[in-house]
């Protein structure tokens, strides 16, 4: 838990993650079934990082290791990436004539920034942030291309920081809608 975010609002991905953590907990013989159940009780009631923090700070870091570059290479195909996975600090797309769509919203990141490198040829790219995040597109180079983002240029969260080449592309930045129970 970092202490910088003590009053910032907790989301319901990040109290599943406590949660799972509890669980890692009791798996490894950390915590009684009793206390378990005490501490998940507390962890769904909790609104902010600062209450939460009190039910896992006697509990080990869970330590994420990430590769530091990912390359997704794309031809005439659509790729999509969601649920949880680990992002690394620098991600690099390639897509010609495809469809991409990431979504970071159940990631979970190594880094407090994450550099993507697109290169998109006659492709659509849409990326999904986690709510809070940040996204700089100054350093993307657009030949024929629609380029939009719908996300804060500067905040609290993980920083994006995406640049490369879109010839004939379109690429889309965004936070994840939401419609009562529904989340796209």
């Amino acid at each position: 838990m970092s202490t910088d975010h003590r009053d910032m609002r907790i989301s319901d991905a990040e109290r599943e993650r406590v949660v799972a953590q509890l669980n890692t907990a009791v798996s490894e013989g950390r915590l009684t079934l009793a206390e378990f159940e005490e501490r998940v009780d507390g962890v769904l009631r909790s609104r902010t990082f600062g209450e939460v923090e009190p039910y896992v700070i006697d509990l080990p870091v869970q330590q994420v290791t990430a590769p530091k570059l990912v390359e997704i290479r794309n031809r005439a195909s659509a790729l999509k990436r969601q649920g949880r996975w680990t992002v690394p600090r620098l991600l690099s797309i390639s897509t010609r004539s495809g469809s991409v769509k990431i979504d970071f919203t159940e990631a979970i990141f190594s880094a407090a920034a994450v550099d993507v490198a697109l290169d998109a040829q006659s492709s659509s790219v849409e990326l999904i942030l986690p709510a809070g995040a940040t996204a700089d597109l100054d350093s993307i180079d657009a030949d024929a291309s629609n380029v939009r983002s719908k996300v804060e240029p500067s905040g609290p969260g993980v920083a994006f920081h995406i640049s490369g080449q879109v010839k004939r592309s379109s690429v889309k930045v965004r936070y994840q809608r939401r419609f009562l129970r529904w989340r796209w």
